[in-house]
């Protein structure tokens, strides 16, 4: 008789610790959310990292389309790109895990583009007039580097 109570009692234990494993393994959903840099300019890209999304789950904002986030045990990753002609400001990104409800968030800053001013690029040519100055300062040097030339000989043939 005792061996059945025995045998009941750890076979209830064993069921109660089966149950409570597939709640154990599900996630509580995104935490730790964060997002590199902390100010990022229009056109640019934002990283954002979360934990606690096993099987990934997804990042949106006004400021950029809906991105897919990494699956994985650990850290969750995704890469935002920040549309053009986000209006400059604060915003706020959501995170929701894709075997979870709940949503965690996290502020970040758009700054206006200020793109190189890299102008055309070598496209062009120089035109006339810039060759004649050019023409003229290399001559200029050649007459300078002469008259030194000469200048110093003189100098050094004086001493002997």
């Amino acid at each position: 008789m005792r061996a059945s109570r025995a045998l009941a009692v750890t076979a209830t234990a064993f069921a109660a610790i089966g149950l409570t494993a597939p709640m154990a393994a599900a996630t509580n959903g995104p935490v730790s959310v964060s997002v590199n840099p902390q100010s990022v300019h229009q056109g640019a890209t934002l990283k954002v990292t979360a934990r606690g999304c096993g099987h990934g789950g997804k990042v949106w904002s006004n400021a950029f389309p809906t991105t897919e986030l990494s699956g994985g045990d650990g850290t969750n990753y995704a890469t935002a790109h920040i549309r053009h002609n986000t209006t400059p400001g604060h915003y706020h990104l959501s995170v929701k895990c894709s075997d979870n409800d709940r949503i965690a968030t996290h502020k970040f800053t758009v700054l206006a583009g200020n793109g190189a001013q890299g102008g055309l690029g070598g496209s062009l040519g120089p035109n006339s007039t810039e060759m004649q100055i050019g023409g003229g300062l290399v001559a200029a040097a050649a007459v300078g580097g002469a008259v030194f030339l000469v200048r110093r000989r003189r100098t050094s043939h004086a001493a002997f």
